[in-house]
């Protein structure tokens, strides 16, 4: 049977935690959408360093070309040191100096951000992403060299130690460079709450996303003296990790995960859980509750952590499809809000890439006989809304053209259809899907998928974009069109503020409505300031006037 027909995932009614801060509000969604309880209490908050100095330091000796390599570990990271380096010098004269020197990021988000700041990166960590995958892509790029690096480590939240202990090994010199931390959340009753209910029985399964959850929540517990009765709790319900350096902090605590997701996304988390969790808490809670000895004690060695397998039949949305009802529901749901074009794109984006694993994902919307880059799942700030592609170029074109899906597995460069655009990285990829966007027969846009490596996708594939092409072209179109009367609506108010403020200077300094204009100007471009803006600052003076002259009479 299809997988199409294949029952849906779901909780059947399980009470879920999650420790998730910053996408609370988006797994409750995600565990509700598969009949879970949801319960989602926040176990941390990030917050700046306490002290920059060493974020500091290390930009002075950046600008002296003391280091061989800078190893950045999360995206926020990248910003964040670039806002610390330019309170001390310029900006381009810190990213000039990042550039100058090999720069290695641990996976997607650190490296999209340096990508965004045009500063190239040597060396990115594959998936799961943790300091193993990041050691091994060092020493695959380096070699023996490295032993000569000084190195520096952008941080995050708490030290990696096993990382910078083998970074210290193979390397002549190792540098920390902390530059934000995780602090515990500021109103700390729903975490205490929380770690009652786990031990009380009230939750059935428990979500892992970081290692920094682990940590918070025991030290809560150590807190409420209570840790030895939640760590025994947590033998008796469902607790599942990220990935690899979350079940090493799980083993630091004696507790061993009951599985990691296929991939170390969120949605894949949920999604597996929903699958998996009922039939593991049935055998967790028919055995024997077991008495762990108490800690501090040795961490037992860490054992295989099972990993679900992709090629699992089941993953009921996010590799093989949804069940078709759920399907149209999940992405009817992401849509109805009627936001913005932009937050439609977005996500779109996030859907797609979700039920088809890629690289790459770009929406182009048609505007004007172009199609416009709108969305993008890599940050492009340089060409979003600003690359256009006219009808009939490129893979894009084409397929907006013949309104037909394209799909090559390699070498999709060395398509009679390719065309390069700009320089983007994706047009160095091997596979490519696209299919059109379509609203009443017309069409409105593209979805181009891309993949690094050779990629054959299977026509399950091929017919799900083509369906989500079907059902997000009205709300596109609608978004569109919104955003253009939106920009009609601000430029007629903009024109009505430039002729009332014309108008007043005008009349109180007697001159033309042309020099009244040019004066407007000036001032917009001394101040730098909009057009708008000084018109706004014109009249709010006007009226203070008036006031004034009222409040006398």
């Amino acid at each position: 049977m299809p997988t199409w027909f294949m029952a849906h995932a779901s909780f059947n009614g399980l009470r879920v935690l999650s420790l998730e801060s910053r996408r609370a509000r988006e797994v409750a969604k995600l565990i509700r959408t598969y009949d879970g309880e949801p319960f989602v209490v926040p176990a941390m908050r990030e917050m700046p360093a306490s002290s920059n100095k060493q974020a500091l330091d290390f930009a002075d000796r950046l600008m002296r070309s003391e280091f061989d390599l800078v190893v950045f570990l999360t995206g926020v990271g990248v910003r964040a040191t670039v806002e610390v380096a330019q309170t001390r010098y310029p900006r381009e004269e810190f990213l000039a100096a990042l550039r100058a020197v090999r720069v290695a990021g641990r996976g997607p988000k650190p490296t999209g951000a340096l990508r965004e700041l045009n500063i190239p990166v040597r060396v990115s960590a594959p998936e799961p992403c943790t300091w193993r995958e990041m050691m091994q892509s060092l020493n695959n790029e380096f070699g023996d060299s490295l032993s000569q690096f000084r190195v520096a480590v952008q941080e995050y939240g708490a030290s990696n130690p096993e990382f910078l202990s083998a970074l210290t090994e193979q390397s002549k010199e190792v540098t920390k460079v902390p530059v934000y931390q995780w602090a515990l959340p500021e109103d700390l009753q729903p975490l205490r709450e929380c770690i009652l209910a786990i031990i009380s029985g009230g939750i059935d399964v428990i979500f892992f996303m970081t290692a920094v959850q682990v940590i918070h929540l025991f030290q809560i517990a150590e807190q409420m003296d209570c840790q030895q009765a939640l760590r025994e709790a947590l033998g008796s319900i469902v607790v599942l990790s990220i990935g690899p350096t979350t079940s090493e902090e799980l083993h630091h605590y004696g507790i061993t995960p009951d599985f990691e997701p296929s991939r170390p996304k969120m949605g894949f988390l949920v999604n597996e859980a929903a699958q998996y969790a009922g039939r593991i808490l049935e055998e967790k809670r028919s055995r024997p509750r077991v008495e762990l000895p108490p800690l501090p004690q040795p961490s037992p060695s860490p054992a295989r952590i099972q990993r679900v397998a992709l090629s699992t039949p089941t993953m009921a949305g996010f590799r093989d499809g949804l069940a078709h009802i759920d399907f149209l529901h999940e992405i009817s749901r992401r849509i109805a809000a009627a936001d913005s074009l932009h937050i439609v794109l977005e996500r779109i984006v996030e859907f797609v890439t979700t039920v088809i694993p890629c690289d790459s994902c770009f929406i182009y919307v048609l505007e004007n006989d172009k199609l416009v880059l709108r969305a993008s799942k890599n940050p492009h700030a340089d060409v979003i809304d600003r690359l256009g592609i006219p009808i009939g170029q490129g893979i894009a074109g084409w397929v907006a053209e013949h309104r037909e899906s394209v799909a090559i597995a390699s070498n999709a460069s060395n398509d009679t259809r390719f065309k390069v655009f700009l320089n983007l990285p994706e047009d160095h990829f091997e596979a490519m899907l696209s299919t059109p966007i379509l609203c009443a027969s017309k069409v409105v846009g593209v979805i181009n998928l891309q993949h690094r490596l050779t990629y054959q996708h299977s026509a399950h594939e091929v017919r799900l974009l083509s369906m989500v092409g079907f059902l997000v072209g009205a709300e596109i179109e609608r978004a569109r069109l919104e955003s253009e009367n939106v920009e009609l609506s601000d430029r007629l108010e903009s024109r009505k503020a430039l002729d009332r403020a014309k108008g007043i200077l005008q009349r109180d300094l007697s001159i033309s409505e042309e020099e009244a204009y040019r004066m407007m100007q000036r001032e917009s471009r001394q101040r730098r300031k909009s057009m708008r803006e000084i018109a706004d600052a014109i009249l709010l003076a006007d009226d203070f006037k008036r006031s004034d002259r009222t409040a006398k009479v």
